[in-house]
């Protein structure tokens, strides 16, 4: 079954290209059988050395040679090809999934899925032709061997079918294996990842260092080891069995067959070299099912992640939204609306948002206020449309919000999130938009003696974290949307950029007709404000609406 949807992959990747693959390969292996043949032949009769046997040794050697050079050829660039499309791919999905399904995933099982699985497939790609080119050089001198005798063909193949089901038992449990070792490292990199984010705490605390280096990473390690030593034990265990069910062919055949008058001497002498002609691809074979079955594991884990971040739309539609100008007030509607973060770790629903009712309006400045846990973030993600609402309806100057037009909706928010990410490059910007307004905007937050921008690339990001707050909202800015969302953005500015930020920049995003969302603790601001809604437990404590006058 894994192998059947390894070449049903293979097969959809390129049916042409897998095709031609397979018969170079399969043209290679018989080639080689071919040749084979022909030296038993020239071996039992001498005196037929003619030139047509020659020119045949000839033909088949350079075809064999050919047929191995076109095979390599064709898949370097299949297997380059592939990585390529399975990358980009799951890049598209992630970005177009649910949020949650992606942060359910886990960063670390993402990355390693893009890195390790997407290569494991690539290599595998790679061994297969040659795979293919072994099993049909077997093949090939399996029938020479049936060819020269019968009744010791069969017998040969009896002592084949145990080779092989030992060889099965030995697989199923190699597979298991494999398939816990591709865990273990994505749990290893998960503490990797630990390691990088936590770096400052792990540097100020030498107990704690020690621990996490010494506990969780060595666990972490020793367990990815320690798989990977199992595997390689039983891939051993598995090349020592072939290599004595080989030779105990052999023996039978030398010391055994003949007392029994059951071949021929001609007989005996092709069996003996076509069986020493095939350990080599045998082992082959055997050299390269690891690969095969770490290639389907961790097609399995590419599907898997492909599935769970599906959203049930085609690939290939990758048209930008359009976003139009917006009609009346309000602007935006929640009613009712309601998330819930479900059921996980064996936890029944450990946190819901809502059910909130509430109306944004253009040139409207909002403060959403509340404790830790409180469920702000929350509240960020399912307004700014990355969290899908389980209950209540979501309107857009009027316009229901559904599966089918929640990017549209996402594409009228610029949101700077607590744990923004700044990107080195100005991505989804004109040249001739920057340009023209990326000089005001630094002036206007104070970064034009700290940061210029070249073909839409800032010159640096080594900046206070003040300072790259700021330079997010150059980007937002740029962005010029008609919603803006900030979560907890003053939080890291001293009182002097507090003070211009509620008082002139937000004012003046208002006065544009923007609606202005505001995450914040800063209660001496609050009089700004139209509409005050703070928040305890997912639940709307508080709701002040009229503050002031709104413009």
């Amino acid at each position: 079954m894994r192998l059947a949807r390894f070449l049903r992959f293979i097969v959809q990747r390129s049916r042409s290209m897998a095709w031609l693959m397979v018969c170079v390969g399969v043209l290679s292996g018989l080639l080689s059988a071919g040749v084979l043949a022909l030296i038993n032949y020239a071996l039992h009769h001498h005196s037929d050395h003619s030139l047509l046997v020659l020119l045949g040794f000839v033909g088949l050697v350079s075809g064999k040679i050919l047929a191995n050079l076109w095979s390599h050829i064709l898949l370097v660039r299949f297997a380059q090809d592939t990585i390529l499309d399975l990358s980009l791919s799951l890049c598209a999905k992630i970005v177009r999934a649910p949020l949650r399904r992606s942060e359910q995933r886990g960063a670390a099982n993402i990355l390693v899925t893009l890195t390790d699985d997407v290569s494991w497939v690539t290599w595998a790609i790679q061994c297969f032709p040659h795979f293919l080119m072994n099993v049909a050089l077997v093949l090939g001198c399996g029938i020479f061997l049936a060819w020269l005798s019968w009744s010791v063909f069969l017998a040969v193949a009896a002592v084949a079918v145990v080779s092989v089901l030992g060889q099965q038992w030995l697989h199923t449990s190699t597979r298991s294996i494999i398939a816990a070792s591709r865990d273990a490292r994505a749990d290893l990199f998960h503490r990797f990842r630990s390691l990088t984010d936590g770096l400052k705490e792990l540097m100020m605390h030498r107990a704690r260092r020690e621990e996490f280096i010494n506990q969780d990473v060595r666990g972490a390690a020793e367990f990815y080891r320690e798989t990977n030593l199992k595997a390689t034990r039983l891939q051993a265990f598995l090349g020592v069995w072939t290599q004595v069910s080989l030779y105990s062919l052999i023996g039978s055949l030398i010391f055994l067959f003949p007392s029994f008058g059951s071949i021929d001497p001609e007989a005996l002498t092709g069996y003996i070299v076509a069986i020493l002609y095939v350990m080599g691809p045998i082992s082959s074979i055997l050299g390269t099912a690891p690969t095969l079955e770490r290639g389907q594991v961790a097609l399995e884990n590419i599907e898997r992640l492909g599935i769970s971040l599906d959203i049930g739309l085609d690939d290939a539609q990758t048209g930008e939204p359009v976003v139009r100008e917006l009609g009346a007030s309000p602007l935006v509607q929640w009613n009712n609306v309601a998330f819930s973060y479900g059921e996980e770790n064996g936890v029944e629903a450990p946190f819901t948002l809502g059910p909130i009712s509430l109306e944004l309006n253009p040139g409207e400045l909002v403060f959403i206020i509340g404790g830790n846990g409180s469920g702000k973030s929350t509240f960020v993600k399912v307004l700014a449309g990355l969290y899908q609402p389980i209950q209540g309806d979501v309107r857009l100057s009027g316009t229901m919000i559904t599966d089918e037009n929640r990017e549209w909706y996402r594409e009228h928010f610029s949101v700077i999130f607590s744990d923004f990410h700044l990107f080195k490059k100005l991505l989804g910007q004109s040249d001739a938009h920057v340009d023209k307004l990326i000089p005001q905007y630094l002036r206007l937050l104070h970064l034009d003696q700290k940061v210029t921008v070249h073909d839409r690339a800032f010159s640096t990001l080594d900046l206070s974290q003040g300072q790259r707050k700021r330079l997010a909202l150059v980007t937002a800015y740029l962005e010029d949307r008609s919603i803006y969302v900030f979560d907890e953005w003053a939080a890291d500015q001293d009182p002097q950029y507090k003070e211009i930020f509620y008082k002139t920049l937000l004012p003046d995003l208002r006065a544009r007709g923007k609606s202005v969302i505001v995450i914040t603790h800063d209660d001496r601001y609050f009089h700004l404000g139209n509409q005050v809604i703070k928040l305890e437990d997912g639940k709307v404590v508080e709701h002040v609406k009229s503050v002031v006058d709104g413009h």
